[in-house]
């Protein structure tokens, strides 16, 4: 066969070529319909070597914001000699003409040249524009780079120049990270201008070749494991229908940057079928918990939560901490963050005279006191003038605060926020309003899980959407188990044989509100949903189990014991706390 040799049209523009203009603009706001331009910065490159640098402020014609002065070191004085839009926009446009226009988030950055075109009657270019921030979410991965940011990327490739929101800084940091992301797509067979502007197009392309992945999976419920070659976890989801599902990530549906980076790396999916939506749910939240793959944002790391544990000592304190151990302490949480745990102990402390410092106290010894004994915020038990007997009585106004009756501090709060507004002391009342929302999140919580995470088994069940029951079993706030019965069966057998087959589950470690609260807030949700019935707690049926009755009738939930339960909020609490688990399960049905 003879070849042909392509035109050098067909070959394309080889990158080593191109001359690139890389340009950075600072400007006084985010949108060029009320902000103007106070700095333009630009680098002239090709094939690695510079060719020209183009720096000017400009005078916006009206103040710059103070938060502008103080990001970028502009102000007005530095721009009140400078040239205005009419003179600077010209001279870049003569300076970048015939190249390829280059920015970080460039949309940002050719929004302003434009508009700031039009305004002075110049026609725009039409430059071809690349984005080295886009360039980077389809090059740069996770592990590599936590974001995308210009500061992230410089730092990552080696820059020789430290963005500092000074255009022309920017600028000299954006051509080093220009140069590193061309590198690597040169790897991928990425050589000419043609090629580097489909590239995009090419990484759909190849979501699209993953389409087999999808191949042989179930339509049924559970979850999904996309996995690189390795056998690694790259990312966990859950569904009604796996393989539908499955199928969305490689069709233009699925616009998440990462997961086009994902699926690019990905060489297999693995499905988890399960018996109902619950079970997937909670077997998602176990296998990212398990596996921590990158490409999950959330649930990866639930042993880093911090909680809030009333130490056991004959003086207890409050302290944060990451693990929840069988040692007979109390435990509220976990905490969205270590902020939010400060806080909520904060507001203990404002309220109840608990001792705030760290050192273990003896029964015998005795130290000084500190300020806050004299200030009258702490019995100083630390100087001998608090006894473990009176200590105990403020440790069980702390310990009724965990485990879910708030109602003594968020009150105390609520005077302390009236008193420093009346004294037009706003921020102070603010902080005050804060921190009780922490500690009133957490201690309902607690109140709200407790009573299942103590049930030693919950056994329940509602209508499937094609006929029969879905029946689940709880212990101990975890998902022991799931079974569907068909439409028509007598559930009573399903039930007795999830009973005998589901998991055995430990009782979580001392009287922490639940091991796994994510998991057991999944399952209260779902008991609380309309049409579940409780069908037997710890052993003890709650529906009829014998005679002729329908299986509607054999699953009716005992709603009675609901008006025995006393709402959080209403004198005569403290709610659900101390109600037996059969009340609560029957509320929650």
């Amino acid at each position: 066969m003879q070849g042909v040799q392509g035109t050098l049209d067909e070959l394309g523009t080889p990158l080593a070529g191109v001359t690139f203009v890389v340009v950075d603009l600072e400007t006084t706001g985010g949108s060029p319909a009320g902000a103007h331009i106070t700095e333009i910065g630009a680098v002239k490159v090709r094939a690695g070597e510079v060719l020209g640098e183009f720096q000017t402020l400009v005078n916006p014609g009206e103040p710059i914001p103070a938060f502008i002065s103080l990001l970028t070191g502009i102000t007005d004085r530095m721009v009140a000699d400078s040239p205005r839009i009419n003179t600077a926009v010209p001279a870049f446009l003569e300076f970048a003409r015939g190249s390829v226009l280059v920015a970080h988030n460039a949309p940002f950055d050719v929004s302003f040249l434009k508009a700031a075109a039009a305004l002075t009657g110049h026609e725009w270019p039409g430059f071809r524009v690349v984005d080295t921030a886009h360039l980077a979410r389809q090059l740069v991965t996770k592990d590599e780079a936590r974001d995308r940011k210009l500061g992230t990327l410089a730092r990552l490739f080696g820059a020789a120049t430290t963005p500092d929101h000074r255009a022309l800084h920017d600028a000299r940091a954006t051509v080093d990270v220009l140069h590193g992301l061309l590198s690597r797509v040169g790897n991928l067979g990425v050589l000419t201008l043609e090629e580097l502007s489909s590239f995009s197009s090419r990484v759909s392309a190849a979501q699209r070749r993953k389409r087999h992945l999808a191949e042989g999976l179930p339509h049924s419920p559970g979850v999904y494991l996309f996995k690189d070659g390795k056998g690694r976890v790259l990312y966990v989801g859950t569904s009604r229908d796996i393989r539908t599902r499955v199928r969305t990530y490689f069709t233009a549906s699925e616009q998440r940057t990462r997961m086009a980076e994902m699926v690019g790396i990905a060489e297999s999916v693995t499905p988890v079928v399960c018996q109902t939506p619950l079970e997937a749910e909670v077997r998602e939240l176990r296998l990212i918990a398990e596996h921590k793959p990158r490409y999950n944002r959330r649930s990866r790391h639930p042993e880093r939560a911090p909680w809030v544990k009333l130490t056991v000592e004959p003086f207890p304190r409050l302290s944060i901490v990451r693990e929840v151990r069988d040692d007979g302490a109390r435990y509220v949480g976990p905490f969205s963050s270590r902020h939010a745990a400060e806080a909520a102990i904060a507001a203990v402390h404002e309220v109840v005279p608990l001792r705030q410092c760290t050192k273990r106290l003896s029964l015998r010894g005795t130290s000084s006191g500190c300020a806050l004994s004299e200030m009258g915020r702490c019995g100083a038990p630390c100087t001998g003038a608090q006894d473990v007997e009176s200590y105990a009585q403020v440790v069980e106004r702390v310990a009724s605060v965990i485990g879910g009756d708030a109602r003594e501090v968020v009150a105390a709060l609520h005077r302390r926020m009236d008193l420093l507004a009346s004294q037009e002391r706003f921020e102070d009342a603010g902080e005050v309003r804060d921190r009780m929302l922490h500690l009133v999140r957490a201690a309902a919580r607690a109140q709200r899980i407790a009573p299942l995470a103590r049930s030693a088994e919950v056994v329940a069940a509602r209508r499937a959407e094609a006929g029969g029951w879905e029946v689940i079993c709880v212990r101990h706030g975890r998902l022991a188990g799931t079974s569907v019965s068909p439409r028509g069966a007598d559930p009573m057998p399903y039930i007795e044989a999830l009973r005998a087959s589901a998991e055995v589950v430990s009782p979580g470690p001392g009287p922490a509100p639940a091991a796994y609260p994510e998991e057991t807030e999944k399952v209260l949700r779902w008991l609380e949903s309309p049409g579940v019935r409780i069908v037997s707690i710890e052993g003890e049926w709650t529906c009829p189990t014998h005679g002729a009755g329908a299986a509607r009738a054999r699953l009716e939930p005992l709603a009675a014991a609901a008006r025995d339960v006393v709402p959080f909020d209403e004198p005569g609490g403290p709610g659900l706390r101390h109600q037996p688990p059969a009340a609560v399960m029957s509320a929650a049905g």
